[in-house]
């Protein structure tokens, strides 16, 4: 496989965007060939439906000007439907857990919660912050307007959060504590 469609693989399972380095270091080759890379890739998108974008030193992959409309109307649709369960679950994590990284969050729920993620940030319903102590990553913490539509004036004012957050904790880390057993049995 050529180095562009190992660049767009990795730039569509990341789903946001990623610093020049980092591919560098996905892909362990020199900045310039991740450069050539992502040239015949932006070339190898043309006339479809993805476009590459850039940014300073991150690229990441997007829809393509010309079906704006078609993206706006599916994200409107979007916005009407019900959260659902998985949406429910994964705003339950970040109000009851937040501010948490999304690598987290997966753990938790044992599935990829990128699309939920990005479902919960569109409605306004969480938002994304630097995380100090990576900043290569991001944290997702409960919006102001989603505490107002509750009633909270903070999150600890969340029904049964002490007794909720610890319950998540004494999970997280039993769910740990079972993964190294196994680690240490191969």
């Amino acid at each position: 496989m050529n180095l562009a469609a190992k660049i767009e693989a990795i730039l569509f399972w990341k789903g946001e965007p990623i610093s020049l380095k980092k591919l560098c270091q996905f892909l362990n080759t020199g900045e310039e060939e991740i450069k050539a890379g992502l040239e015949e890739l932006e070339t190898n998108l043309k006339s479809r439906g993805i476009v590459l974008i850039r940014k300073d030193d991150e690229v990441m992959l997007g829809t393509s000007p010309e079906i704006g409309t078609l993206i706006e109307d599916l994200t409107k649709e979007e916005l009407t439907k019900d959260l659902g369960k998985a949406g429910l679950e994964t705003l339950s994590i970040v109000l009851y857990k937040g501010p948490i990284r999304r690598s987290q969050i997966d753990y938790i729920r044992g599935v990829n919660s990128n699309f939920i993620l990005r479902n919960l940030l569109i409605r306004g319903l969480v938002e994304k912050i630097s995380d100090p102590k990576d900043q290569r990553s991001f944290l997702y913490r409960p919006t102001f307007e989603v505490l107002s539509y509750l009633g909270l004036s903070k999150t600890e004012d969340l029904p049964e959060y002490s007794q909720v957050a610890e319950e998540i904790e004494q999970f997280v880390e039993a769910t740990e504590k079972e993964e190294e057993k196994k680690d240490e049995g191969l």
